[in-house]
């Protein structure tokens, strides 16, 4: 038995539920599970289905296809563990989070290397036995290290994801394009309120009630690209600067991991900037 997600979003009109179930019966696929949702301000149609049954991916996919118009977006893909590479600075809470949950299991990808800009977190990664690249940006301008990163990384001829674990360089036009709507970035929900160094001590001065974190795709626009996953947690006068960090980094790593395990599981839509989640 073959088990496949089915992703599909086109213009909405009537029958498209009817024609694709009836077609899931004719081929004798069981659904496990089926998720729809209509956009009705853009008038867009978007639906997950999980099937499974005896049928090869090609058949499967020529089939579906006959019974569609040309303009939907089909998206068919045999479930598998996705090949990710976590990009990181200096901070390790992301990272730390993500390699557990790797070791445990609970992460449905292959960690295949971590790069840095720096080698602070080179004995970490190496506790767990994954590749570590450090491509230092001493001595180089932002194009030249950029250039030595996307030349490390086009050693991963099957890479899925990009996971910036707090990441904390900003990426060009060139290398987003490069790995074009496979970048995910986690970062504080403050942005764009408080922006550059140390906005925690920022947000304690201007006395914030909530923090939080924002996980979303890359794009140019930076820090404003799909959101995938946030989260917030109260605060209040009684917490320093520092009080309010340790609770914003807890967030941050809880709302990454479940981001990628939203995107490892194939469960978003990108229409414009937004998502559609199931």
């Amino acid at each position: 038995m073959q088990q496949y997600r089915i992703l599909i979003d086109c213009t909405d009109k009537k029958g498209l539920v009817y024609k694709i179930s009836k077609l899931f019966f004719e081929l004798e696929l069981n659904i496990l599970s089926n998720n729809e949702f209509v956009d009705s301000d853009n008038d867009k149609f978007f639906m997950r289905s999980v099937v499974e049954g005896n049928i090869d991916e090609q058949t499967l996919k020529a089939k579906l296809n006959e019974v569609l118009d040309a303009n939907v977006n089909l998206h068919l893909v045999s479930p598998r563990k996705k090949n990710i590479v976590l990009m990181v600075t200096k901070e390790s809470h992301c990272l730390g989070d993500l390699l557990i949950r790797y070791e445990a299991g609970e992460l449905d990808a292959n960690i295949i290397g971590v790069v840095s800009n720096y080698d602070l977190l080179q004995p970490l990664v190496e506790k767990f036995s994954i590749p570590y690249f450090c491509v230092s940006h001493e001595g180089l301008d932002r194009q030249g290290h950029e250039h030595k990163v996307l030349e490390c990384l086009s050693q991963f001829k099957e890479l899925d994801y990009i996971v910036l674990a707090k990441y904390m360089r900003i990426l060009t036009p060139t290398f987003v394009q490069a790995y074009s709507d496979k970048i995910i970035n986690i970062h504080h929900s403050f942005l764009p309120s408080f922006i550059g160094a140390n906005p925690y001590k920022q947000a304690h001065e201007r006395g914030v009630k909530l923090i939080g974190a924002t996980a979303h795709f890359v794009t140019n626009d930076l820090d404003e690209g799909p959101i995938i996953s946030q989260d917030v947690i109260h605060v209040n006068h009684d917490h320093s600067w520092r009080d309010m960090q340790g609770l914003g980094r807890d967030v941050e790593k809880v709302t990454l991991s479940r981001a990628l395990k939203l995107v490892l599981e194939d469960r978003i839509f990108v229409h414009k900037n937004k998502t559609v989640i199931f």
